[in-house]
């Protein structure tokens, strides 16, 4: 690369000045970087050090609204009948103030397992989730997974819908006294690789919907899981197109079907800062579609469901290490930057899913001239913690011998989850300190969560009690 500055490097590479937005969450403020202009990172490191992760909750209201109110001007433009209905995929993120924030935000709850739907049931007993909200149970369901729906539908939540993924979930569930929804998942759509494993065939949803005639319970929602991206809009309203049709042809003989639930997959900001989604023209889109095909079959617009996942929460958590070590780079190659940390712990992202991307900004050192460098994890000892991987294209950061703080954007959906939380982690790297920001009645509402602790590791491995004992050593 040429001679620049940091500062000149993203300049010419993604037109972002040394002042003011970065994208749609991050900014730069009195060359101090910004989290949705209200958090000072920089100011956070000073206080709490690094590494530290930094989940600003009130970013999820922002994205569920904006999302919510672009669909509406979308709707209204063409004229379809119904607001779209959005819902957590809460496998996203979990966190207790995650799924609280999102709820209170107005999102409907997406499960995919028996503790999901027990977390759901809790919090409609304590009143987070209004009896309202939708619940819709998605995923293979074993046994301990239907007696938790059945559950929640005996105490008296009436929007529960589990949506079929195989005929023996139905036996069970149809057996429930208290009259049931059900939705179904076709199979037929799926693109992902994978799945295909999901979901009922067409033999099996008119099986369904002939059982269900008649009986107390009714078939309420068609879920078609287009595609698990939609980064590739036109490719994806092609596919709707079949799906939509496949839920027409079983409205016109099941009158109770009135939702249809196109999936998860809505693209996010979150991971590249060159991004771009027009949302208002695919909702436009979706809206036309879908009201076009139900006008060529005679029937009424479904009320159309969107799952939000990783749309709804990857902005809100960042990571921040420090560069604790640099090295040169073999034969030439690229130098490194050793973290204080684990990307492969804390983001398994890196290594699960191929060319995944993350933003990844210095707190300072914008007027510093810029090198291309490859992250390393200091705390595992494997060769697959590397950031970016081999044969990807290289990061670019200012030059520096060390101290520099590099903040990770982009990290909370999924990653803490396929890390787990609690217990021990690969090379036993410890989780990092977090900080929880919420919106409070007079403003931000901070709580510290303390890094996980050498002997909580020990504990959860069967080492009770253990004690280091510190000796001098033996001088000559």
């Amino acid at each position: 690369m040429t001679e620049q500055t940091y500062g000149e490097y993203l300049g010419t590479r993604y037109g972002v000045t040394g002042e003011g937005p970065i994208n749609e969450f991050i900014s730069r403020q009195d060359q101090r970087l910004m989290l949705a202009d209200r958090v000072d990172l920089q100011a956070l490191v000073e206080q709490y050090g690094a590494p530290l992760e930094v989940a600003y909750c009130p970013l999820i209201t922002s994205e569920i609204h904006r999302m919510v109110d672009v669909a509406s001007i979308a709707q209204h433009t063409v004229g379809y009948e119904h607001p779209l209905l959005y819902a957590y995929a809460t496998k996203a993120n979990f966190a207790e103030e995650v799924v609280r924030t999102a709820l209170t935000a107005g999102a409907h709850y997406e499960t995919s397992s028996t503790a999901d739907v027990q977390i759901a049931t809790r919090l409609w007993q304590n009143g987070t989730l209004p009896s309202s909200r939708w619940v819709f149970c998605n995923g293979s369901k074993e046994d301990a997974y239907i007696g938790a729906i059945a559950r929640l539908r005996l105490l008296g939540h009436e929007q529960v819908v589990p949506v079929l993924d195989d005929l023996d979930e139905f036996d069970m569930l149809r057996t429930c006294p208290m009259p049931m929804r059900f939705g179904v998942r076709a199979r037929e759509f799926a693109k992902c690789a994978g799945g295909d494993r999901f979901g009922l065939v067409p033999e099996e949803i008119s099986e369904v919907a002939a059982l269900l005639d008649g009986s107390q319970h009714e078939l309420v929602l068609y879920h078609a899981m287009v595609g698990s991206q939609i980064e590739d809009e036109a490719a994806w309203l092609a596919e709707l197109t079949r799906a939509v049709e496949a839920y027409c042809t079983l409205r016109q003989t099941v009158p109770s079907l009135r939702f249809f639930n196109f999936g998860g997959g809505m693209p996010t900001s979150s991971y590249a800062l060159d991004f771009s989604f027009d949302y208002r023209r695919f909702f436009e889109r979706l809206f036309a579609t879908i009201a076009e095909v139900c006008a060529r079959f005679d029937v009424p617009v479904p009320q159309v469901v969107g799952e939000f996942g990783r749309y709804t929460v990857a902005s809100h958590s960042v990571f921040l290490f420090e560069v604790g070590k640099t090295k040169g780079g073999r034969n030439g190659d690229t130098p490194w930057y050793l973290l204080n940390g684990s990307l492969m712990v804390s983001a398994p992202d890196t290594v699960i899913v191929q060319d995944q991307q993350f933003i990844i900004l210095p707190l300072e050192g914008w007027d510093t001239d810029a090198q291309e460098v490859r992250l390393g994890g200091r705390r595992t000892c494997d060769s697959d913690d590397a950031y970016p991987r081999p044969g990807g294209e290289p990061l670019v950061l200012p030059k520096t011998d060390g101290g520099l703080i590099v903040a990770v954007f982009g990290v909370g959906a999924y990653q803490q989850m396929l890390s787990g939380k609690g217990g021990a982690h690969h090379c036993l790297n410890p989780e990092m300190r977090r900080l929880i920001i919420e919106e409070g009645p007079h403003g931000l509402k901070m709580r510290e969560v303390a890094p996980q602790s050498l002997s909580q590791i020990m504990d959860a491995l069967g080492y009770d009690h253990v004690t280091t004992i510190r000796r001098r050593t033996p001088v000559a």
